[in-house]
């Protein structure tokens, strides 16, 4: 089912429209609160979202679940790739604004799975696949992905399958 243009800036999304005018509402009280880091973050989300739904109306799609879900995934991933790298350069302060950020864009996504949570559903993976050694790692990685997808970070799944395949 497609909503009507109720994003402010004309998005059209099948997404819960609770959480698109979630969204719109947290911007608008950062706007009265005078919330910089919160007002910027949601600023840049909802450019994103924009972005890609003009990307999509070219191929005269709307706005999906999933395309919205990527977004938000791939805004946390940039801010986590962030502080990565203004730690390992000695920017402190930097990696605390790029931490808040991501705290901010967090309250948008499904809520994340725990290690414990994500090992146990590699292992199903693991044996539903008849992995065996680290060559199984793209059956098992293909198999558990969708599953896990916005759920999870990428590269901590990586990180386990290749652990529990020995690698």
């Amino acid at each position: 089912m497609t909503y009507p243009a109720f994003f402010c800036s004309g998005i059209k999304t099948t997404m819960n429209k609770n959480t698109i005018e979630q969204i719109n509402d947290d911007f608008k009280q950062a706007m009265k609160s005078g919330d910089k880091v919160k007002l910027e973050t949601l600023r840049s989300l909802r450019a994103a979202l924009k972005d890609r739904e003009i990307a999509l109306r070219g191929e005269g799609k709307e706005l999906s679940d999933e395309e919205i879900l990527a977004t938000l995934t791939s805004a946390a991933k940039k801010r986590r790739e962030s502080i990565d790298e203004y730690t390992k350069a000695g920017r402190p302060e930097r990696a605390d604004e790029e931490s808040n950020e991501l705290k901010i864009i967090q309250e948008y996504l499904p809520a994340q799975l725990s290690t414990e949570e994500i090992e146990s559903k590699v292992r199903a993976a693991i044996e539903q696949t008849g992995a065996s050694s680290m060559k199984d790692m793209g059956k098992v990685m293909s198999s558990v992905m969708p599953e896990l997808k916005g759920r999870a970070d990428g590269k901590e799944v990586q990180n386990i399958v290749k652990k529990l395949l020995g690698g």
